[in-house]
């Protein structure tokens, strides 16, 4: 059974994260090309069958979505132990979810499981051979990451099957036109 995710694709962590995927679950690994292991959730898991009026709504909010930059600078732990780059500033990824989430109120973001919804690039999950140190040295050479937020992808996710649904880009800046 999979399940779709609402997502910002991190193109310069791309590589690390495929690869810690492939280490634990290698059929999480996919071979669509426009698939972004690397990303930023900012609704999942979503409708599991997307209507033409879900997908409507997801445009209109993307399309009255400007274009902003935030920045992956340092890896942080959450209490659970999941490592990760939180992104700086995180306000209008926050505000985004919000959105979503006000307009898909039957799926709240992350199940309902969380109260304060953290913007966050998961990394690894802590263990006895992985710290936030070691994680930290994985990916030192890659930060500061610059990401562009100019678009939303609808993400399947399930064994042997991740793969691109559809994108939704936002309104470009004023001086990007």
């Amino acid at each position: 059974m999979g399940h779709t995710v609402l997502a910002v694709p991190v193109p310069a962590l791309e590589a690390v994260v495929r690869e810690r995927t492939a280490f634990y679950d290698a059929s999480f690994v996919s071979a669509d090309p426009g698939f972004a292991h690397a990303h930023i959730t900012v609704l999942g898991p979503w409708v599991p069958e997307p209507t033409i009026e879900d997908l409507a709504t997801v445009a209109e909010i993307s399309a009255d979505t400007t274009c902003f930059d935030v920045k992956l600078e340092r890896v942080e732990e959450f209490p659970n132990g999941l490592l990760h780059l939180p992104p700086v500033p995180d306000d209008e990824l926050r505000a985004l979810t919000a959105r979503l989430a006000a307009a898909f109120p039957e799926h709240p973001p992350y199940g309902g499981a969380f109260g304060d919804v953290a913007p966050h690039l998961t990394l690894d999950q802590r263990s006895a051979t992985v710290t936030r140190e070691s994680v930290r040295e994985r990916v030192a050479h890659l930060l500061p990451a610059a990401v562009t937020v100019d678009r939303i992808d609808l993400q399947w996710w399930a064994n042997d099957d991740c793969r691109l649904l559809q994108s939704f880009p936002l309104r470009p800046r004023a001086n990007d036109r």
